[in-house]
């Protein structure tokens, strides 16, 4: 097939190109099924191949006592608006929702108590270090410190790569280690060393350069922002009533209403290129190997292949067809345990929507009280309390890896006892859930744009191929939606015009 404008094609010649390609997708996350779905559209056929028995990746339900609750992502980021374009035309607009339960705490601060997390900042960097809520957290010596950051210089100000250490050189180490090191943990589950400035906080390093110092930098930006948006600015997130499980539910509902063909329980075990096109090797769990060689378990040939998982194993998928891999991000193993709990002293929401930790002060890297976030939950709850607590951070295995499910709940209600400030005992543990995630290396790490940028170019390089989701993308449904609609866009552009 010769290459043309695809302006000027007949829509009947299009159909006809886009019946002749088969799409495999592999990977039934978000990624996953965003890039199914786009290629199913123009009428390709589509077949998605997901190895765990059921959809969604990152975005997880669990049922505690018969409560349909989030056991992975709860929410997503309204930056760019994708996400909840999205939503919007899968039917859900009337179940989004806002957060409830006022700001996050913090906890594990040396020689001080349990504090809100202060109001006016950066990723953690304060615009005014003598305030109240900031004070609170890094003491007079530590306000003292960080108004040094006013009185130096312009001479020493340049262009800091890490946020740590600017932070560090300008507003002290109070400042890095009590305010922005629990943001990043408990954003990005990195040290705030080791997080690149302008990717975290665009605009930051232009604007010290300009005003003189950080915090003036920072109240530079957070007016821009506000002037932009119409509104103080903020990690603006919205989630969806009854869970986003409902946002996997309507997209796989879509994707084969487009004709998309979708198997779970299916492990993808290799591919393999010959001329222009691509076997697909599988395997199915079911299938007995005493009998005759199952149907389903029969490999797949298509002319285009979406490798939508995970980075271990996207990156062992393909090893022989993609030079200039480079090396793997690290990629640490999270645990969230979600709590279901008889607990009326939770009632006040003693920690509002959750709590953010001081690296190293507890063996928790956060904890979200779901019941007082979400309404909606609230609702469902009946007077109970959802709680999850999250454990494990970059070049930290999760204290719960090496325990079995009770043991991690027994650990997860010991530790939300200690964040929220509240004593609970066993009897009031109704259920729980464990969920296991291997995180991608997110964007904001400082040199992970160019890794990322070197994987995503040689995969291009391969004709038939793509790779989708948050190990390329950035982690979050902000970043992971538009990214996998552009990579399936490129791919089933270059099949239809080859």
């Amino acid at each position: 097939m010769t290459s043309a404008d695809p302006s000027s094609a007949e829509p009947s010649d299009l159909a006809a190109r886009a019946a002749q390609q088969h799409v495999v997708v592999i990977g039934g996350g978000i990624g996953g099924l965003v890039a199914a779905r786009e290629c199913a559209k123009v009428g390709m056929r589509v077949t998605l191949l997901e190895a765990r028995d059921a959809l969604g990746g990152s975005i997880r339900s669990a049922d505690l006592d018969g409560i349909v609750v989030d056991a992975g992502a709860e929410s997503f980021a309204t930056r760019g608006g994708t996400v909840r374009a999205l939503v919007e035309e899968l039917g859900l607009a009337d179940a989004i929702v806002r957060p409830e339960g006022g700001g996050a705490w913090l906890s594990g601060i040396p020689d001080a108590p349990d504090a809100p997390l202060p109001v006016g900042g950066i990723l953690g960097i304060p615009a005014n270090p003598f305030a109240d809520d900031v004070r609170r957290i890094i003491g007079w010596r530590g306000a003292w410190r960080a108004y040094v950051d006013r009185l130096r210089p312009p001479l020493t100000i340049g262009h800091e790569r890490s946020l740590g250490k600017l932070v560090r050189s300008r507003m002290g180490a109070r400042v890095r280690d009590r305010l922005v090191a629990p943001v990043t943990a408990g954003v990005y589950s990195a040290h705030p060393d080791e997080v690149d400035t302008d990717v975290a906080a665009p605009g930051l390093n232009a604007a010290l350069t300009r005003i003189g110092s950080l915090s003036g930098a920072v109240d530079a930006l957070r007016a821009d922002q506000k002037q932009k948006a119409g509104k103080a600015p903020g990690s603006a997130v919205l989630g969806i009533s009854g869970g986003m499980g409902r946002l996997v539910e309507a997209l796989r509902a879509d994707v084969e209403a487009y004709g998309v063909e979708v198997r779970t329980g299916v492990t993808v075990t290799s591919i393999e290129r010959t001329g222009s096109a691509w076997t697909v090797q599988i395997e199915v769990p079911d299938a007995d190997e005493d009998e005759a060689p199952d149907a389903a378990a029969e490999p797949l040939t298509a002319t285009g292949v979406i490798v939508a998982t995970a980075e271990p194993p996207a990156r062992a998928l393909l090893a022989g067809h993609v030079d200039g891999l480079g090396e793997p991000g690290a990629a640490p193993e999270i645990e969230i345990v979600t709590l279901l709990l008889d607990a009326p002293e939770l009632d006040a929401a003693p920690r509002g929507s959750g709590v953010l930790t001081v690296p190293g002060s507890h063996t928790a890297k956060a904890l979200t009280h779901s019941t007082a976030k979400w309404g909606w939950l609230r609702e469902a709850t009946d007077g109970r309390h959802v709680v999850r607590v999250s454990f494990g951070t970059q070049g930290e295995a999760a204290a719960t890896a090496g325990l079995d499910d009770d043991g991690a709940a027994q650990l997860a209600l010991t530790e939300a006892s200690a964040l929220l400030g509240v004593a609970l005992s066993p009897s009031q543990l109704v259920a729980s859930h464990r969920a296991r995630f291997v995180q991608a290396q997110p964007t904001s790490l400082i040199g992970a744009a160019e890794r990322r940028e070197a994987v995503r170019k040689a995969v291009q390089r391969t004709p038939g191929l793509a790779v989708v989701g948050a190990w390329l993308a950035g982690t979050g449904l902000a970043q992971v939606i538009p990214d996998a609609v552009a990579e399936a866009d490129r791919l089933r552009h270059a099949l239809l015009w080859r």
